[in-house]
């Protein structure tokens, strides 16, 4: 026998496993969502004022390692029918990359260094409401309602739209009623995108037992709730102009990218198909973007 057929295989180089190690902890704090939440609290800075780059630099790390947090202790709780799923068995606890409760620790750790770090270099009540996003995204969201009722992200989507209070409550070290709105139009935003990917998602939500809209009620009731969601956004959209927090260039874009989302949703109603639920899944991506754009444009300008 051959010295060569006695030999193992050759080890993984240490490099690639700090990168697979790095990027699994990256992939914990769900960098893909977090890119959108980071953009209403940069937009909502410069709406309320003209920070410095080493706030704005603050406020968007602080953010981060709070939301980034509660999405680790989401994979953490979540494991079980994450590894059931196709779409999420890859994912780093479930593949037993990492350990369960190295994600818990990993998650409470970000969340409670998030709290430190805005309040010694913001002010505590942007830390604050970060921390509430947390408990809310965990606690209620994660916990409380996923798993129990379709409501889940109805109720439960007000932890993701935190984000423009804290951008405000970092400026300013207040609140308003303008950070009120912002934090609205991202709450009725996220159901009817919610229940857009959810539609996409329904045998994989129904095989786990997680009683989304389209498993719990139908898909015929959850395209009716994004029709009836994306009428409510657009009107909503138009309080902070009648309130003279903005004027004709959001306006515009408002009424022009309400009017596109109201047009998707009632497509989506018609057709009933996959392809319509994907295109008004990924407009409502470039809607609440170009929405919170056209609100520092509209101040700056």
């Amino acid at each position: 026998m051959s010295t060569q057929s006695l030999s193992s295989a050759e080890p993984i180089p240490t490099s690639s496993r700090v990168r697979q190690v790095v990027a699994d902890y990256v992939e914990l704090t769900k960098p893909k969502v977090q890119s959108l939440l980071l953009l209403t609290t940069v937009t909502t800075m410069e709406v309320a004022g003209d920070p410095k780059l080493s706030k704005v630099a603050l406020a968007c790390l602080g953010g981060y390692m709070s939301a980034g947090g509660a999405g680790a202790v989401n994979h953490w709780y979540d494991r079980d029918i994450d590894a059931q799923m196709e779409r999420t068995a890859s994912r780093p606890i479930p593949s037993g990359r990492v350990a369960p409760a190295a994600a818990l620790s990993y998650g409470c750790g970000l969340a409670v260094g998030s709290f430190v770090l805005m309040w010694l270099t913001l002010n505590l009540l942007a830390a604050s409401l970060a921390f509430a996003g947390f408990v809310g995204y965990v606690g209620v969201y994660t916990v409380w309602l996923k798993r129990r009722t379709w409501q889940n992200i109805v109720i439960g989507g007000g932890a993701g739209a935190i984000p423009p209070l804290v951008g405000w409550a970092a400026t300013r070290g207040s609140l308003s009623w303008t950070a009120v709105y912002l934090f609205a139009i991202v709450f009725y935003w996220t159901p009817p995108h919610f229940w857009a990917l959810s539609l996409l998602m329904k045998r994989e939500y129904e095989k786990v037992g997680v009683p989304m809209l389209p498993v719990a009620r139908g898909e015929e009731m959850t395209r009716q709730q994004i029709v009836l969601y994306s009428l409510l956004l657009y009107a909503l959209t138009q309080l902070p102009f009648c309130a003279g927090a903005f004027g004709g260039i959001y306006l515009a874009a408002s009424m022009i990218l309400g009017i596109g989302f109201i047009f998707l949703a009632v497509r989506l109603y018609r057709r009933r198909d996959r392809t319509s639920a994907l295109r008004l899944y990924l407009y409502s991506l470039a809607y609440l973007a170009l929405l919170f754009g056209s609100m520092v444009a509209d101040v700056k300008l």
